[in-house]
């Protein structure tokens, strides 16, 4: 019983260790790493053809096998969104309407802490408005969006990830890779 047990533990924290691995390894290819990708790939494969070959050999005599499997699999893809958002690689184009008034607040509150922000004025409803426009790190983020709603809690922000940026202010290499 004990070895079932152990078994039963191994291919749960197998399952979710390989599907985490294949979380890393997708975003990795999406942002254009793909060597560090493909490295990644033959470890996830190899733990999958041990852990499932475990599973399906066995499937008749221990079918709860299956239900671990599955438990790991959905775990994993939990641990991967965790993992996924602790990463955060990438940059994120940030768009915030806000009135005139704030705007102008907002972006001299962002290029003072070193961001580059291309400001236009807008025309809402009811009055003028401001729409900025902010490059920044996707781990970052958070960051620049609890600055603007310090400045306008009303401000519409628009946040989208994107896969290159070329030319334009952008903050110094050392600010980049926080």
């Amino acid at each position: 019983m004990g070895d079932l047990v152990l078994e039963f533990m191994l291919i749960f924290f197998s399952r979710i260790v390989e599907v985490s691995i294949g979380t890393v390894r997708n975003i990795l290819v999406n942002k254009g790493y793909g060597k560090q990708g493909a490295i990644l790939a033959f470890f996830e494969a190899l733990i999958w053809v041990f852990v499932a070959s475990r599973v399906i050999s066995a499937l008749s005599e221990e079918p709860l096998k299956a239900i671990i499997y599955s438990l790991g699999f959905a775990s994993g893809v939990f641990v991967g969104s965790l993992l996924e958002n602790k990463i955060a690689m990438g940059k994120v184009l940030i768009q915030i309407i806000s009135s005139h008034e704030n705007g102008i607040l907002i972006s001299k509150t962002l290029r003072d802490s070193g961001y580059g922000i291309t400001s236009i004025d807008a025309e809402g409803k009811d009055a003028k408005k401001s729409v900025l426009i902010v490059y920044t790190n996707r781990k970052g983020k958070e960051i620049v969006t609890n600055k603007i709603y310090q400045i306008d809690p009303q401000a519409l922000i628009v946040i989208q990830d994107i896969n290159s940026i070329r030319g334009g202010y952008i903050k110094s290499f050392r600010n980049l890779i926080k």
